[in-house]
């Protein structure tokens, strides 16, 4: 399936510049390049938090207000884009009056992050801006590289600098760039505040259609989208498309399986069905199949629609073991966890540290717990009990009720096990079986010295349907 676009004209692709278009929200930030200048606007926060007022009170230079209702969002308006040539770049925001004004209200502050940072990580925090500017400004624009107006060449931030612009960006083809443009003077009374956005720099001057990748504008749904269950709902837009006014109609389809088949037409909403409101959970890859009022011949563009992934809190399916320490190479217990579900996981055993990997090695034999955090935010699980299945290499029977009793911890899991145990001659000194709580290192009532002694395994396990006799022989140490 592909995104279906019929274009008046190529110069329709660049009037799309003069287009005011908005998304308040980092995960539907709006696609843009550098071959004409974009006329933006703000009127309100986004449909959700992109920083959690309640525990994000700074992201780089950008702040929350003293105000109880001024958080680091105001205003705000969200672009990202993709570098086509390797080079520096920068951009100018101009402040423009509201319409049927000539008054400047807004005060423009932004923060740029990248190269290929995750909206999420944006949102929580853990993406800091690598550039941005929070300060006055009596000139009308903010930005990168050099202030147009006062020839001031853009610096770290710096408070009370009077210095509205940072230093230029050094970009590398095909990185990706979010930025934030917020209004802190926002007066909250939802009236629209406009500025333009002109991409500057050497890479620009040498050639602006392919300084920045136009070919992500093709893709106006927005980047792919990760979502947690129960987030506020996501609303698509082909009203940034590159055909611009020239929409007569919008047709919304839907591949849940995301396998290249479509299960579903969708109906839009607003000005010619030109937005979709997508709820938790339905993830699926979204497209919006574009009629324009010229009816020229149409053009297929290769977009590809956008995938909406929505992750809850984790769910593990099963925990496998790789090796035990009854079979005699390696002697540990490795085992590996898989968790239902194609988020982004890490994962803690025992009370230790969050790994990527979901293998473990060396685990203790018996009884483990295992958390598993969604690294996209999703959720994170209450300890999970597991059963590994091994021998302990000691036991401590001194009856302070940790270690007294030595024993293959799950052995009722096998199939009609029998556990013998020897001293270094050979001399049996227990036999055990599923029921026995272990051997408490006597003989006849007589507590035995400290050693290293012997045990023969043996057991019966399912292997391609046939019933296979096991044997293992190791051997142990009792500690006093």
């Amino acid at each position: 399936m592909r995104t279906l676009l019929c274009f008046v004209c190529c110069l329709l692709l660049f009037s799309v510049a003069a287009t005011a278009q908005n998304s308040p929200d980092c995960r539907s930030a709006i696609p843009v390049c550098a071959d004409a200048p974009i006329m933006g606007f703000a009127n309100g926060s986004g449909d959700i938090d992109d920083f959690d007022p309640e525990t994000i009170n700074q992201t780089g230079c950008l702040e929350k207000g003293s105000n109880s209702s001024s958080n680091i969002e105001h205003n705000t308006a969200w672009y990202v884009f993709r570098a086509g040539t390797g080079g520096q770049v920068g951009f100018d925001i101009e402040a423009l009056a509201v319409p049927g004004s000539t008054t400047v209200t807004a005060e423009w502050d932004f923060a740029v992050y990248g190269p290929d940072v995750d909206c999420g990580d944006i949102s929580n925090g853990t993406a800091q801006p690598i550039r941005c500017n929070y300060e006055t400004n009596d000139t009308n624009f903010t930005g990168i590289g050099v202030n147009p107006i006062s020839g001031q060449e853009g610096a770290p931030f710096l408070k009370q600098s009077l210095n509205t612009y940072d230093e230029w960006l050094d970009v590398q083809p095909g990185e990706i760039y979010y930025i934030l443009i917020n209004n802190y003077n926002t007066n909250f009374d939802g009236d629209e505040e406009q500025f333009i956005l002109t991409f500057t720099g050497s890479s620009v001057q040498d050639d602006q259609n392919t300084a920045l990748d136009c070919t992500l504008r093709d893709e106006f749904l927005g980047l792919d989208i990760v979502a947690c269950e129960g987030d506020p709902d996501i609303t698509l837009s082909a009203l940034n498309s590159p055909v611009g006014p020239d929409i007569l109609n919008v047709r919304w389809t839907v591949d849940y399986e995301d396998d290249g088949t479509p299960d579903a037409t969708l109906t839009g909403t607003g000005p010619f069905g030109a937005e979709y409101v997508v709820t938790s959970p339905n993830s699926g890859r979204y497209f919006a199949e574009i009629t324009t009022i010229s009816g020229t011949p149409p053009t297929v563009a290769d977009v590809g629609g956008i995938l909406i992934t929505f992750h809850g809190i984790p769910v593990l399916d099963r925990v496998e073991t790789l090796d035990t320490n009854l079979n005699k190479d390696p002697d540990q217990n490795n085992i590996e966890f898989f968790v239902v579900g194609n988020s982004d996981y890490e994962f803690a055993i025992n009370g230790g540290e969050f790994q990527d990997d979901p293998v473990f090695t060396d685990v203790p034999p018996g009884i483990n717990t295992v958390i598993i955090n969604d690294k996209n935010g999703c959720g994170i699980t209450e300890p999970i009990e597991f059963l590994v299945v091994g021998y302990p290499k000691f036991f401590t029977p001194n009856n302070d009720g940790i270690n007294d009793f030595w024993h293959v911890l799950g052995i009722e899991t096998l199939d009609s096990p029998l556990l013998f145990i020897f001293d270094r001659y050979g001399k049996l000194l227990s036999q055990l079986d599923s029921n026995s709580v272990g051997w408490d290192g006597t003989l006849n009532g007589r507590p035995l010295p400290s050693s290293d002694y012997w045990f023969r395994l043996e057991y019966s396990m399912l292997e391609d349907g046939v019933q296979i006799a096991k044997t293992r022989q190791s051997h142990f140490t009792l500690k006093r």
